[in-house]
Parts: structure tokens; sequence; C-alpha cells
């Protein structure tokens, strides 16, 4: 087994991420598909020799001893976040891969509300959805944006660093978890004393971090982070439930004043191959702030569905969308809706 043969390769087919495990064929996942590449299994000893070549002996030891490793490899310009593990006792590699083309909010075909969300000096901005829809791109794509239309000192909170910005109308300072800070939660406290303007952090992934992330938006600065939610209504609940009971009433408070967006989104196949995004996006409007503050986070599903002249759409509403535009079947529509019935009858937005 050649690695970087297969690396090659993924790009070559347009994958977004590569499996190799001991046992198996290589298996790359093309428009959300797993394909296998090769009639030949990956033995144990050729597993240890293609990951540790991408290593270096400090990050090998530190594999060995945690039994996990994230970090960025780049081959010939091509560039990939790949995961290390243990797998019954064997090495297992996950990879994704990324783009060297800087995407743009056209290319996603983003809502007009967001372009007004990134217009704002602070507020939390979160973008959201289950693992591989997309976020990371999302995410870069609304940085690019600031990079060429404002004049900000935007700096980057990354466990690895994926897309590589060129600073444009603003400043773009990267940091990497591991090689630029040590903990997300470390780098948050300092980082006010580095002037900026909007922060991007790669993940939410634990109660100090979010409390960071929410602290930082309250004091004048523009946030864009990540979660692993799949809806709005989701993400609320989240974020107040990692607090403790006497802590949460304050932070629904600081939610509801902070919190600027939630876009919601999550990758289908579209018809005749690719992929596309369907969104759920959520504006803090007076009455989302006051839901959020009165813990009545059930009614956020209504609120989003009517308020479409605020920029809002439901995730049913932009499915239904996407089908009546032929961009995916109504098998995929009535698979992710969550009410699937309602698919011939609520009104297109």
């Amino acid at each position: 087994m050649n690695i970087k043969e297969i690396l090659n390769a993924s790009v070559e087919k347009k994958a977004s991420d590569i499996h190799l495990i001991v046992g198996l064929t290589p298996f790359l996942r093309i428009d959300g598909d797993l394909v296998g590449i090769d009639d030949k299994p990956v033995t144990a000893k050729e597993m240890e020799q293609a990951v540790f070549s991408l290593i270096s002996p400090e990050q090998k030891e530190k594999f060995i001893t945690a039994r996990e490793l994230d970090f960025g490899y780049e081959l010939d310009g091509l560039r990939f976040r790949v995961n290390l593990h243990y797998e019954r006792g064997n090495v297992g590699l996950v990879a994704r891969v990324i783009s060297d083309e800087m995407p743009t909010l056209e290319d996603l075909n983003m809502s007009p509300i967001v372009y007004s969300l990134l217009g704002l000096d602070q507020g939390l901005i979160l973008v959201t959805g289950p693992t591989g829809c997309g976020k990371s791109t999302t995410l870069a794509a609304m940085l690019n944006y600031i990079n060429s239309n404002r004049s900000c000192n935007i700096i980057t909170l990354e466990d690895p660093i994926e897309y590589l910005f060129k600073s444009d109308k603003s400043i773009v300072m990267q940091r990497q978890l591991g090689t630029d800070m040590l903990t997300f939660e470390s780098s948050l406290k300092h980082v006010l004393r580095q002037d900026p303007d909007v922060i991007m952090v790669g993940e939410m992934r634990d109660l100090e971090t979010i409390a960071a992330t929410i602290t930082l938006a309250e004091t004048g600065h523009l946030v864009l982070a990540t979660l692993h939610t799949y809806s709005a209504a989701q993400t609320i609940d989240r974020i107040i439930d990692i607090f403790p009971p006497h802590q949460q009433n304050q932070v629904r408070m600081q939610l509801s004043m902070t919190l600027a967006g939630v876009i919601s989104q999550r990758l289908l196949p579209k018809v005749g191959g690719g992929r596309v995004a369907a969104r759920e996006i959520m504006i803090n409007t007076p009455a989302v702030s006051n839901i959020i503050r009165e813990n009545k986070i059930a009614q956020l599903k209504t609120v989003i569905e009517t308020n479409a002249k605020d920029g809002m759409i439901s995730l049913d509403q932009d499915l239904k969308k996407l089908y009546k535009d032929k961009i995916i079947t109504r098998e995929m529509a009535q698979a992710q809706m969550v009410n699937p019935e309602l698919l011939d009858k609520f009104k297109l937005i």
C-alpha cells in the first residue's frame, strides 16, 4: 500500500475523506458514499509503515501514548486533515481532503441574510451540523468574505489549520492547536490581547470553550464557531445544558443578547452527482431572544417557519425548495424532512 498514491487518488477522484482500516481495502468517500479503490486488504504492517511515514518521532510518541492524534498534512500542495486512532489493537487512519480552492459564499449558494450577519461588529454566529456536513467549508467562505470586504484583524483557532488564508483587506492570523497554542480555552483567554475584530473558534467542544466563546462575543467581537448539532433548537439546548443548573439562567440571558444567528446544515446528494447543502437559518430577532431567555425552545421551530421576512428558513422549507428546483430527489427530501407528509403542502419561501 502506497499512502501517497492513495492521498493523490482521493484528490483526483474528488473524494471528501479517506478511510484506512487493517483487514479492509482502502475506501474513499465520494459524493457521500464509501467506495473501495483496491482489491487488496491493508495489513497491520503496511498500515504502521504508511502512517508513521506521515508523522514525526515526537508525534509518533504522542500518538502511541494518547491513542489518538489529529494533525494537518501537506503533499505536493495538497492538504489533508488527518486523524490517527487505534481499532482492535491496530492503527487506523481517516483523512479529510481539504480543497486548495478557497470557497466563496456564492459557490455555496448562501442566503443573503448571512452576508448581513458578516457585516456585524459583534455577536456570535454558529455553523452547526453532523460530521462531514461542510461546516469547515462554510466557515472558510464566511471568513473569506470578511477578509475580502472588511478591514479587520481576524484570528482563527483551529485543530488543525485547514484552509490557508492570504490577508486581503483584513489581517488573518491562523493558530493551530498543539503547535501555536496548548488549548482552545487558554487561547481564548489571551486572544483579547491580540487586538481581534473577528475570532473563529474551530469547534466549541467543552464547557470552558463554550463559556469563553460566549464571553468574547459579549465583549464586542464578532465570533464564528461550530457545534455538532442538527438544528437551531438543539444548538440552544446543547449550549445551555452543558452548564451546571445554577448557571443556566445566566447563560440563557447571555446567549439571548450575544447570539446573532445559527446556520444548521447537512450535505445531500444532488441529482446527477455531487452534493448540495440543505440549511436551516435562525436569526436572533427580539422574538427569538425572548424565547431563549424564557426557555421556550420548542417555539423556535414555528418562529423560524413564519419569519421569512427576517431571513429565516426552516430545514423542511429549504428541502422543499431544493426538491422543487430538481436539485434533490423527492425521496431524499422526504427522508431528511422533520414532517415529510407536508412536502406538497406548506408554502415555499
